[in-house]
């Protein structure tokens, strides 16, 4: 069974039923502070921690008086951004108290299915990490749509993990793991302590209720750990709403866990070296032997560009004679690339005309 002190990158899903109370619509403070001290003692260790945070549409209703029930369109973008602005001041108000600092990230469905917006979150998210700092992940509700929407944060928690290569992702929930049925109306419901392989039939298990504030059923979570697991992240289902629900779940509390299919690196780069070449980059020697040794390929190695190709998509990597070493995503254009081909990184803005990342292909988005 995985253990939560192993983990090396932590991603947290909050739900709103546990960041706002339901009758009053004030934020609970006191469980979010516990939840502060357990984020602080995990990251004492090593480990990085990104938060999915459900809440700003549950708080800003309460503020515009909007009560229960299901809003309208424009109702729900003017609450979720009236809560997003409360929502990132408490968490750096119980955070800072730590002295850990935060960055609010707000995503949308489209950021992680156009590859350019896909790669340059994953390079936010990697800097802000670099930085000792705790991304505050949510879907941005002041302009998401139906149609560019997650719709639930349990399916965007997972996709953070994948964004981020990280190996645990722990769903803060209102039941203690998965179960056979619904506990609430079946006595003989069975709850599962590991997993290691999803079946038709555990789907078929799996129910759509949520609570009052939330949008994710068990469903919602199965498919989340469908998705996590192929990419190497270990998926946990445990009760979030007592106090400081990460120590509890670190000392024995009860949990589902669904176990990573591998490590989540490997499985990114069988998911890169699978994609079809749109081009391809010629190297020198030296830049061959700096790929070899781990490190990215930068543009002065590069001594041939082909193919047409945009920010995001994969190319083909070649020695001098044209045997192809790796697959890779590309951080620029066909266009850029052959402009700052052969050229030294500090030289990339005078070439561009504005300032551009230091590596044309980073190592993590590189299959050798």
């Amino acid at each position: 069974m995985p253990r939560l002190d192993a983990a090396k990158r932590l991603v947290v899903k909050i739900g709103s039923a546990l960041l706002v109370d339901r009758v009053t619509g004030q934020l609970r403070a006191d469980w979010l502070e516990s939840l502060a001290a357990d984020v602080a003692r995990i990251r004492a260790r090593g480990t990085d921690v990104v938060l999915v945070s459900s809440g700003s549409i549950a708080l800003g209703r309460g503020v515009l008086g909007l009560g229960q029930g299901v809003l309208a369109l424009e109702h729900a973008q003017a609450a979720a951004a009236v809560g997003q602005v409360g929502l990132a001041a408490a968490y750096e108000r119980v955070l800072g108290a730590h002295q850990i600092k935060i960055a609010q990230v707000l995503v949308t469905l489209e950021d992680s299915a156009d590859r350019r917006r896909y790669l340059n979150q994953r390079a936010t998210l990697e800097t802000l990490l670099g930085f000792g700092v705790v991304p505050i992940v949510n879907e941005n509700d002041t302009v998401a749509t139906d149609e560019i929407r997650y719709g639930d944060n349990d399916r965007l928690a997972a996709q953070v993990a994948v964004t981020v290569g990280a190996d645990q992702l722990v769903l803060l929930s209102d039941v203690d793991g998965f179960y056979t049925a619904n506990p609430a109306d079946d006595a003989t419901a069975r709850r599962f302590d590991v997993i290691d392989h999803i079946t038709p039939e555990m789907e078929g298990m799996a129910g759509d209720a949520g609570s009052g504030l939330s949008k994710g059923g068990m469903k919602t979570k199965v498919l989340a750990a469908k998705t996590a697991t192929a990419a190497g992240c270990a998926l946990c289902i445990t009760l979030g709403s007592h106090q400081n629900p990460l120590s509890r779940l670190e000392d024995g509390a009860n949990a589902t866990w669904f176990t990573a299919q591998g490590d989540p690196q490997a499985a990114r780069k069988r998911w890169i070296g699978a994609m079809k070449a749109k081009g391809t980059l010629v190297l020198d020697e030296g830049a061959v032997t700096a790929m070899r040794q781990g490190r990215s390929l930068l543009p002065a190695g590069v001594t041939r560009v082909t193919g047409r190709f945009g920010r995001g998509e994969a190319v083909a990597i070649a020695g001098p004679g044209g045997e192809v070493l790796a697959i890779g995503l590309t951080r620029y254009t066909s266009e850029e690339a052959q402009a700052i081909k052969g050229h030294r990184s500090h030289e990339i803005e005078a070439l561009l005309g504005y300032p551009g990342r230091a590596a044309l292909v980073h190592r993590d988005d590189m299959a050798i």
